[in-house]
């Protein structure tokens, strides 16, 4: 069975390119349709149709099977969350979530989406930190639905956020947020590296009390800073931009993510440290220790919403993963 799993394993990652290449037309091509579907024809067809749609794409891709069945898999033997062991019905479940949650999305950004069910109860240390005018580095996951809280800090003119991309997905998807609300004062700002210039821009917009989010689940393209910590039983490949990010601004670090809950969503947010200390004798370990708390945290949030994870490649060897 071993032999077997690791055969269908290099198989996939076999030409299996990193993940900010993987797809861009097909996204934003998707994405459109999903929106358009719901808005002609409403949530109960759009989830009829959807259903077929995603065995489609179980069946077709094998990589995105592939890696919903090894996060699913690792997620039940670690935390118990799904209950059972995982079959092609949770995988399919998997998908069909992540195109839900796409839907929801586009309709947060259009000021379409219900936000009165929403569970915010943690946003008021958020406010806190706006009172006394401090903004900081937001670390956050491909789980849930961000654009959610993105939409909220719009209808607050007092929370401002400025989201950090490491693909040039952020330019197309910038102009989908544009035509669907013109009036739109969120930020999407594609980075490849932090240079001195970015560093002063980032800075300026903390010490005016608003926020940096950036994502602590995706090692950049090109990138060889990352650390390893245990997510799920297993050692992965953390980057460490959001560490370095933080200890460079000199500001806190804070997680935030949006789950689903069975009426809407949750919003989780908190200080995962004042200061973050890099120490240069120490540094990698230090960033290791960060990477690990902010991997406990996903899981915390995975284990009440396991569908909620939203990375369909090879997660655990993105280190290894070529990125030509």
């Amino acid at each position: 069975m071993e032999t077997e799993r690791a055969s269908t394993q290099a198989k996939v990652q076999i030409g299996t390119p990193h993940w900010a290449r993987m797809g861009e037309e097909t996204f934003i091509f998707g994405i459109w349709l999903l929106y358009w579907i719901h808005h002609v024809f409403g949530r109960l067809p759009f989830r009829i149709c959807l259903f077929p749609v995603a065995a489609v794409h179980w069946a077709l891709r094998p990589t995105l099977r592939f890696s919903s069945m090894q996060y699913l898999s690792r997620l039940q033997i670690s935390t118990n969350a799904l209950g059972h062991t995982p079959t092609w019905r949770d995988g399919i479940r998997h998908v069909v979530l992540f195109a839900e949650t796409l839907l929801d999305k586009l309709l947060a950004v259009s000021g379409k989406y219900s936000f009165s069910q929403i569970a915010r109860n943690t946003l008021s240390q958020m406010q806190e930190e706006i009172k006394v005018g401090r903004g900081g580095v937001i670390v956050t996951a491909h789980i849930g639905c961000l654009e959610l809280c993105s939409a909220l800090a719009e209808q607050d003119k007092e929370v401002r956020l400025n989201i950090l991309t490491h693909t040039q997905n952020a330019e197309k998807f910038n102009q989908i947020l544009k035509r669907l609300n013109p009036h739109t004062s969120l930020r999407l700002i594609e980075v490849s590296e932090i240079t001195p210039a970015t560093a002063v821009f980032l800075a300026n917009c903390v010490a005016a009390g608003e926020f940096i989010v950036t994502t602590g689940d995706r090692v950049p393209i090109l990138s060889k800073q990352f650390v390893h910590a245990n997510f799920l039983g297993q050692k992965a490949a953390f980057p460490i931009g959001p560490y370095v990010l933080a200890n460079l601004l000199k500001s806190p670090l804070f997680f935030l993510a949006c789950i689903h809950t069975k009426s809407s969503y949750e919003i989780h947010f908190e200080k995962i440290a004042e200061k973050i200390q890099l120490p240069r004798g120490n540094r990698e370990t230090a960033a290791e220790e960060y990477a690990l708390c902010f991997a406990n945290k996903v899981t915390e949030l995975l284990k009440r919403s396991p569908y909620d994870w939203f990375n369909f490649f090879p997660f655990w060897d993105q280190g290894n993963i070529n990125n030509e």
